[in-house]
């Protein structure tokens, strides 16, 4: 059958909803880092701190791809009261606080809309084996098991002012600290009045995907899908989010760093001569600290034997290398330069999942990876906030795995489900 037309909020949409929470005495051990920060190590930690830790429903079974077990698992823990769903539809003021830094934002049902609208802005592209993993777990258990992340300029507005009033005045409904030494509090606040004007205040403004893009395409997908079998408007015309107004808490960029493993570092500082200006270092803290002092594209190669740091690329072979439709800003993104020059003209190969590893913030991880695999880590610089907000609103996308935002929210704090979410 054709695909009806779908459901299309006016505005940016953050609506009330019946979280499910974790009802155990030690509630930081089941909570975990979002799903793709998790490594098959981590699973077993966080499984050891807790039988009921979140990595059951989010990396389920053996092979983290055990959707059916989620679902049991989901519905077992509904049934025995370690899930428990709050009675009241709320917005939740969510807050976390650490050395050096404050984030606070609000979790709610946020009204699903595609980027033509120009509403929820995607800054990245997403792989499609990621995004139908994610399906799987999502329509098998048919919940949104953690947040996305938005951003959105809040400018001082009343969804500003009543979180930090909150935070100030009232008691939270969770207060824990993690094993990584980060504070997590959340107050649910169940007043209609605060709901209209919370809403009120969103209605006109736009969000940019800070992090959970493949979370949002399929939040998308499953929409789709559930409108073409004829369930008709429902949960699933909704996503869980995090909202957090970036002129009252800036965001942290971090980069994502590359590991290629079938590239030794000799060949790959060698073939980059014909194109950068390649300098060696003996030791890689050297080069790590000259990447931050360069001007212009830059990246450290890092791996089994002297650093190589890469700068001023032949500005006649990255023109040459970068498609002719996108814009000035979005070629002179260092991760354009890396996926769309570095990785297929200098090397021959794709930015892809067979070929190239990523690992996010610590550089020196992935340089230990590439010396376990004799390969070679590309360490790359954090793009800036503001040329990710401008492409953005442009209407395009920076190359996968560009951008990093943080302070991430914390798994497992609330759930939702479809089956009680208010509608």
């Amino acid at each position: 059958m054709a695909n009806p037309e779908l459901p299309s909020p006016d505005g940016l949409v953050l609506r009330p909803f019946r979280g499910v929470r974790f009802a155990v005495d030690d509630l930081a051990a089941v909570t975990s880092p979002p799903y793709d920060l998790v490594s098959r190590e981590d699973i077993q930690t966080l499984l050891d701190a807790h039988p009921n830790n979140v990595v059951r429903l989010i990396l389920p079974g053996a092979d983290q791809h055990c959707y059916g077990e989620a679902r049991e698992s989901l519905s077992s823990w509904l049934r025995s009261g370690v899930l428990a769903v709050d009675e009241t539809p709320a917005l939740y003021v969510y807050e976390q606080s650490g050395p050096g830094f404050l984030l606070r934002g609000l979790i709610g049902d946020l009204g699903l809309s595609g980027p033509e609208k120009h509403i929820v802005l995607p800054h990245e592209d997403v792989m499609p084996k990621t995004v139908a993993d994610r399906l799987a777990l999502m329509r098998t258990t048919e919940s949104n098991l953690e947040p996305i992340f938005l951003l959105y300029a809040g400018d001082g507005g009343d969804a500003a002012r009543l979180i930090d009033e909150v935070a100030a005045t009232r008691p939270p409904v969770v207060d824990v600290r993690t094993d990584d030494d980060i504070s997590h509090r959340l107050w649910a606040l169940t007043d209609p009045g605060e709901h209209a004007a919370v809403a009120a205040d969103l209605r006109d403004r736009q969000a940019l995907i800070a992090d959970g893009h493949h979370r949002y395409a399929t939040y998308l997908a499953l929409q789709r899908e559930y409108h073409a079998e004829g369930r008709g408007p429902g949960p699933w015309d909704f996503g869980l989010a995090l909202l957090v107004d970036s002129t009252a808490y800036p965001p942290d960029l971090k980069p994502i760093h590359r590991v290629i493993p079938g590239l030794p570092l000799g060949k790959a500082a060698a073939r980059a001569k014909g194109a950068w200006q390649v300098h060696e270092f003996a030791h890689v803290d050297e080069a790590l600290a000259a990447l931050g002092r360069a001007v212009g594209p830059a990246f450290v190669l890092a791996g089994n034997g002297p650093s190589h740091l890469l700068t001023d690329p032949d500005p006649v072979q990255v023109d040459h290398a970068m498609p002719a439709s996108r814009s000035a800003r979005w070629k002179s993104l260092v991760t354009s330069i890396l996926s769309e020059f570095l990785l297929p003209k200098v090397w021959g190969m794709r930015d892809d999942e067979q070929a190239v590893r990523i690992v996010h913030h610590d550089p020196h991880i992935a340089i230990r990876m590439a010396r376990e695999g004799s390969g070679t880590a590309v360490i790359v610089p954090p793009l800036r906030v503001e040329d990710v907000l401008a492409v953005a609103a442009e209407g395009e996308r920076v190359p996968r795995k560009s951008t990093s935002f943080g302070p991430k929210p914390r798994t497992g704090l609330v759930l939702r489900t479809f089956a009680t979410d208010s509608s």
